[in-house]
């Protein structure tokens, strides 16, 4: 089983929940290798939805890198931030936001919940199948037994919910389970088919 819960809470009033639960960071702040899966790490080499020939080197690089503004248009140079900081375009900075241009050289204006959909998303999959697929074997694996809870900043679970930003780690939940918007996800035929080594639950360790 996989629970979604918010890094913010202490991880003792989690585990008062879940007592036998593994706590597994997937923020940018992570100290081990589940910071591969944060939508700010840079795996690099990570195509731009629509646009032939780019890539971005973190999921957050193309969707900062797209996004129009109503003083600024899109930002070609953010697909190159390997720093994992200054990533963010402000409202601030730039004024009110107008959408997400579909591609680089694209002319249509994508409205938040379209970008969600064929931007945020599809970048996402692309690196969990590409740069971390065997972190989610592993989770796939152990949350047959245990109770994996991912920790986020964001904890919206609902793709059409645009009242606040999507939780990446419900996406990692999604794809693990073969659940929408990953139905199809890599490995899910399988899933019920695969078989635990150790046939002790409570031996099973995990290694990031």
């Amino acid at each position: 089983m996989i629970i979604i819960e918010s890094k913010k809470k202490k991880p003792e009033n989690i585990l008062k929940i879940y007592p036998d639960a593994v706590l597994c960071d997937v923020t940018s702040k992570a100290k081990d290798s589940l910071i591969k899966l944060s939508p700010f790490y840079p795996h690099g080499g990570i195509p731009v939805p629509f646009s032939d020939g780019y890539t971005a080197t973190c999921v957050e690089a193309i969707w900062q890198g797209l996004k129009v503004f109503e003083n600024s248009d899109i930002d070609i140079n953010m697909f190159r931030n390997d720093t994992m900081k200054n990533i963010k375009r402000t409202v601030c900075k730039y004024g009110t936001p107008l959408g997400h241009r579909k591609g680089v050289n694209g002319t249509e204006l994508l409205d938040y919940l379209e970008a969600r959909k064929q931007i945020y998303i599809p970048a996402y999959r692309w690196v969990l199948e590409n740069k971390v697929y065997g972190i989610i074997e592993k989770l796939r694996l152990a949350s047959k037994t245990k109770t994996i809870v991912l920790l986020d900043y964001d904890t919206n679970s609902d793709v059409e919910n645009l009242k606040k930003p999507l939780s990446h780690a419900s996406l990692i939940k999604a794809y693990v389970e073969g659940a929408y918007p990953y139905e199809d996800a890599k490995g899910i035929e399988t899933l019920h088919e695969q078989k635990i080594k150790d046939d002790s639950p409570q031996q099973l360790s995990i290694e990031w």
